[in-house]
């Protein structure tokens, strides 16, 4: 495979930009895909890309079917990839529930749009609990979310590994912010960092069985009975549980007992560790928390930067949808009141956190 990354270098890109080259970086052979803003760029720029480093794409009619071509894309032992945003990620939810049942490694790119329905093109966190925890019955998926363009590309590249290694499908959540704004990014070639891009196989055609002079493997997502099922479910979820320990990732700072936890993810958490730097120079006993995987959840990790604090502050740009997470996790484990400061659609600034936290310190004043 043409070596994509020559040397070290920085860039000056938009998020959807260096989505196509995490992806290309980290080995991926083919995108499947179909328009939806705010993530059409990705597709725009890897079919740019693709041809010189002899990769391939393919317009599927609709979101449907990309997702389902991007598991046949697997199946064949290609390293395949599929992106989308809002509606577009309701209508995947059946493709990715098959790959979680058949512990297909397919991987998907996130940016997220405002909802319900068709909403804006522009930007939420609207869809963290659909990613999260969509689909039927009790699929398996690992799920990161990025800040920034650098973690983008970092964390394509752990995507794509992580979801060969354990083999569940794998997700990069953005949103629009950063699929549109402009910013640095160091692209490199994995390599030359030490980390060893994970190997692809056949999932067709790999047994012992014979079926006309042909190796044949029967890979399952309907069952017979209700014990078969049962058999196969409590499987994947002791590998979940292993995986997750290994995978599980957030960053913590502050006081060890504050008098206030900030806690967000993805873009929004820039904000709020700038409005966490601020309140600390002003001296006040603050803290800063953020999942970096949403799925597993750093549940153990939240309680114990938790478990000393007066209260929480946890922003979003959604109605709840991380609020409820932190507020699982906590549960019988803090008597400290939970308040969200939840703005669905809309962005979060510095100022706004600092504000919202000023209040609260005064309560415990």
């Amino acid at each position: 495979m043409t070596n994509v990354i020559e040397a070290e270098q920085r860039s000056f890109m938009t998020g959807n930009e260096v989505v196509a080259w995490a992806a290309l970086a980290a080995g991926a052979e083919f995108m499947y895909g179909y328009p939806i803003t705010p993530q059409n760029e990705i597709m725009h720029y890897w079919t740019r890309l693709a041809p010189k480093f002899k990769r391939g794409f393919l317009q599927t009619e609709d979101e449907l079917s990309a997702g389902f071509a991007t598991l046949g894309g697997v199946m064949a032992g290609r390293k395949s990839f599929c992106a989308t945003a809002g509606p577009g990620n309701v209508l995947m939810q059946e493709p990715i529930s098959m790959a979680e049942m058949m512990r297909i490694p397919a991987v998907w790119f996130i940016q997220q749009r405002g909802g319900p329905s068709t909403a804006t093109v522009i930007y939420s966190q609207q869809e963290t609990r659909l990613t999260c925890l969509g689909g039927n019955g009790e699929g398996n998926r690992l799920v990161y979310s990025t800040a920034s363009h650098q973690e983008v590309f970092d964390y394509a590249i752990k995507a794509f590994n992580n979801a060969w290694n354990y083999r569940f499908p794998t997700f990069v959540l953005g949103d629009g912010y950063q699929a549109k704004m402009r910013e640095a990014v160091t692209l490199y070639d994995p390599a030359q960092r030490g980390i060893e891009l994970h190997g692809t196989s056949r999932m067709l055609g790999r047994s012992s069985k014979q079926l006309d002079g042909q190796q044949v493997r029967h890979y399952r997502n309907t069952f017979n009975i209700e014990e078969e099922l049962y058999e196969t479910l409590m499987q994947h979820i002791a590998d979940w549980d292993h995986m997750a320990e290994e995978v599980v990732e957030w960053a913590w700072e502050g006081d060890e007992e504050p008098d206030l936890l900030l806690v967000a993810h993805g873009v929004v958490s820039r904000a709020v560790y700038a409005a966490y730097e601020h309140l600390k120079s002003a001296g006040y006993n603050v803290a800063y928390f953020r999942p970096i995987t949403l799925r597993p959840f750093p549940v153990a990790a939240l309680q114990r930067a938790a478990g000393r604090c007066r209260q929480l502050l946890v922003a979003e740009s959604a109605y709840g949808q991380l609020l409820s997470l932190v507020r699982d996790s906590l549960y019988g484990k803090t008597c400290a009141p939970i308040e969200g400061l939840l703005r669905p659609g809309l962005g979060i600034t510095e100022e706004l956190v600092v504000e919202w936290a000023q209040r609260l310190l005064a309560r415990v004043g």
